[in-house]
């Protein structure tokens, strides 16, 4: 584990600390600089000077009010990479200067079964999200749109030396998003696997999927996006637009990866699977443009449709160390704190390439 011992780190002390961030203050979209406060350390907690964060279309979702009524101000971002600068009496996971990431979740009741198995995602009693959520002393989380944040050691990410920090915040969303459903469904070598959709989470889809060893489709609308998909270790690409007959594709795929967030037609994906197959959703939109599936759709074939959620704490451990493993990284294009208005105007445009990420100081 890297770390970084200089005396600027060390003089972090145990807080409570004056942070800068960036904020929404209503659902116009447009940020405003925010000074506020971090708790200062519990026993197990590790505070994190921020140096990246990734831009994720559900931090746009929630910013614009597309899923549920948020609380303002709000400082989205779940795609954190930082190095510890301070941390609590009890703190035995990490170090001062041990280069970490923050994904999804902050805490969990970690007595459920879910939990106790390594998925606090499903935590019955509902998981503490790293913003938008109410935190275990009555204050609403805030995200990593940030310069600092402090969190239970058990839900701190270790990222290996091989990865640069840069790289490493669209893995604690996008990565895990994309791999938990990729080792839940066993993909893997004599697989053919579709995904749907080449955007921040498809084009780590694809990556991973590869990686795995699978026979890789994407399905994209972009036709300027073919030799990206391929060059990300796709075997074939299908230019997947309204009125394009896919009837040359039909039961071709073990398993299909849908990543798109927007409405669409599922019914022509489902047509794409084997018997006994699965298509797993993992991208959602806004909850009054809901995709329609024909039951016949999956009756026909003895289909599954199936959903998925980001991953536990282990899982996404398991993710990270993956990617370095395989040199596996996403594409990013870094910006500055003043670029974030522009930048979600170019994820909600189809611009983006693939994942923008927040130098934050």
């Amino acid at each position: 584990m890297k770390t970084n011992t200089n005396n600027k780190i060390k003089s972090y002390g145990q807080g409570p600390y004056n942070t800068k961030g960036m904020a929404l203050y209503s659902t116009d979209g447009h940020f405003k600089p925010i000074q506020f406060q971090r708790r200062a350390l519990g026993p197990k907690d590790v505070a994190i000077k921020l140096e990246y964060c990734g831009i994720c279309h559900s931090d746009i979702h929630h910013g614009l009010g597309h899923w549920k009524k948020e609380i303002f101000p709000l400082i989205p971002g779940h795609e954190l990479a930082g190095v510890v600068v301070a941390i609590g009496a009890n703190v035995n996971k990490f170090k001062i200067g041990s280069r970490v990431g923050i994904g999804c979740l902050v805490n969990s009741c970690r007595h459920c079964n879910q939990c106790l198995e390594g998925f606090e995602q499903y935590c019955e009693k509902g998981p503490i999200l790293t913003y938008g959520s109410t935190d275990r002393d009555g204050s609403i989380t805030q995200g990593g749109y940030s310069t600092l944040n402090v969190v239970d050691e058990d839900f701190v990410i270790n990222i290996p030396d091989l990865i640069d920090l840069a790289y490493a915040g669209p893995m604690m969303c996008a990565g895990i998003t994309v791999y938990s459903p990729l080792r839940k469904w066993n993909v893997g070598p004599g697989k053919k696997v579709g995904i749907v959709g080449l955007g921040g989470l498809g084009h780590m889809g694809v990556k991973l999927a590869s990686a795995m060893g699978a026979e890789v489709t994407v399905l994209t609308t972009s036709k300027d996006k073919i030799n990206d998909a391929k060059q990300f270790g796709a075997k074939h690409v299908i230019i997947n637009e309204n009125g394009i007959n896919l009837s040359a594709h039909r039961r071709s795929l073990d398993f299909i990866l849908d990543t798109v967030p927007y409405q669409h037609d599922l019914d022509r994906l489902i047509s794409l699977l084997k018997m006994d197959s699965t298509l797993c959703l993992v991208g959602v939109g806004k909850v009054t443009e809901s995709n329609q599936l024909n039951p016949f759709s999956l009756v026909s074939s003895r289909s599954s449709f199936a959903g998925s959620l980001i991953g536990g704490i282990k899982e996404t451990q398991e993710l990270v160390d993956f990617c370095a493993s395989h040199k596996i990284k996403p594409e990013i294009t870094k910006i500055t704190t003043k670029e974030i208005d522009d930048a979600w105007d170019k994820v909600i445009n189809k611009k983006a390439r693939y994942r923008f990420v927040i130098e934050i100081n």
